[in-house]
């Protein structure tokens, strides 16, 4: 059974690709189109997202003549204000998959989780994603793929310097002395540049114990661990010269992950698509868990991309039975496949974490953490504003003259008038 509202649009998302499902017609037996407007995982046109999507719209049409799935697939860069503008101008898609639902939400614009999905796929979803999804404890924001960060090192240079994969602070900063000895251009890559700033602040700030926020969702970016934390990066890493020759606020994660492929790194944080990245380029690399301040951090962060309905043009029954479709184990599973990323639902994790295939097994380091892994607080509407303001600011905080806590005290400042809807 599924509950169902008089509208519908669903949402899948793809850690990455953008689609949209929308179209003109009743929920009835008449032809519909459902447009989606979705991401692009690809790094080439060769794997662009847009071909999963069109293959996988072309087998449910295949089986549902009386819809037609039109797929519009963008790049990160663009997918998100291309749905915005979309939605401004009161067109919005059935179904878009982007970076965050909130505001959305917030503007009554979405359907509920329950009114799209079954209750089969709804029970599929692992549950910490789903909570994710909530706004004002409601789901509205349905996870389409996810992954964690662990620490990648290499093993080549490792090697040379004598040194094993470190578990505490202090033990990194040692392995970054000894392959800066070995003349490592970057010792640890410390990307604080403004394309993803805000995860590797985040994955550094659960490490010293605390995080964004608290347990009921104040942000605390001010608190004694993260200014700690912060002090401890600028003083023990940039400080003493062991994060390469790009300044950390400059250094943004796409320019570090292309050094670790090209040999240059030591060590940084990354998700599962730097496996694929590194392989290509014959990188012998391994992961472990991102070290703690004393020992194993408290948590991974973890990340998802979400799939949400808009209610505007109604279709509701049409876009659930596609979702359905699009969540089956073996469409997440193909997904995953292809961009090298974690499935979303008990069903396809399973089948990947029991997989004998070689694939499959080099992402369970990361799909070990996901369970407990920590994600952004992409329930409120106020992340956006706040993660933009990292991205702008955190490198501040480790640069020569700059002050940990003064930049933090700022941020919290962002962080707490966003919240109380007072910013902008």
């Amino acid at each position: 059974m599924r509950r169902r509202t008089t509208g519908t649009i669903a949402v899948v998302s793809a850690l990455g690709m953008t689609a949209v499902l929308g179209g003109c017609g009743s929920t009835g037996s008449s032809d519909v189109t459902l447009r989606l407007v979705a991401a692009d995982y690809g790094d080439s046109p060769a794997n662009s997202s847009k071909k999963y999507w069109d293959d996988l719209a072309a087998e449910y049409e295949s089986h549902h003549s009386g819809v037609k799935v039109e797929v519009s697939v963008y790049s990160w860069n663009d997918v998100d204000r291309k749905v915005k503008e979309m939605v401004d101008a009161g067109h919005a898609p059935d179904l878009a998959q982007i970076g965050a639902y909130a505001d959305y939400a917030a503007a009554g614009k979405l359907y509920q989780v329950s009114d799209l999905l079954s209750i089969r796929t709804q029970a599929d979803l692992l549950s910490q994603l789903s909570d994710a999804g909530e706004w004002k404890h409601t789901q509205y924001g349905i996870p389409f793929a996810a992954s964690t960060r662990v620490l990648f090192y290499n093993k080549t240079l490792f090697a040379g310097a004598g040194i094993t994969p470190p578990t505490t602070w202090d033990q990194l900063a040692a392995d970054a002395r000894a392959l800066k000895d070995k003349g490592v251009k970057y010792p640890y890559a410390l990307p604080l540049g403004p394309e993803e700033a805000q995860a590797e602040t985040m994955q550094w700030l659960l490490s010293g114990g605390s995080g964004y926020t608290d347990d009921v969702g104040t942000y605390t970016l001010d608190s004694a661990q993260n200014m700690e934390t912060f002090a401890w990066l600028k003083d023990e890493l940039v400080g003493k010269d062991l994060t390469g020759p790009v300044a950390p606020g400059k250094l943004n994660r796409a320019d570090a992950f292309a050094a670790f492929a090209d040999g240059q790194v030591g060590m940084l944080t990354g998700h599962p698509t730097l496996i694929q990245q590194a392989g290509r380029k014959g990188v012998k690399f391994g992961t472990v868990p991102m070290p703690g301040r004393t020992g194993k951090a408290r948590a991974s962060m973890g990340v998802a991309d979400w799939m949400m309905g808009f209610r505007q043009n109604g279709h509701a029954e049409q876009i659930g039975d596609f979702l359905d479709f699009v969540y089956s184990e073996k469409n997440v599973l193909t997904f995953s496949r292809t961009y090298g990323l974690l499935p979303v639902t008990g069903s396809a994790s399973t089948a990947m974490s029991t997989s004998g295939k070689s694939s499959d097994k080099v992402l369970r380091p990361f799909l070990d953490q996901l369970p407990t892994s920590e994600l952004y607080p992409v329930g409120k509407t106020s992340w956006a504003s706040v993660s933009a303001a990292v991205k702008q600011n955190i490198g501040q905080a480790v640069a020569p003259g700059g002050s940990p806590s003064g930049v933090l005290t700022r941020l919290q400042s962002t962080a707490t008038a966003a919240d109380s809807g007072t910013a902008g």
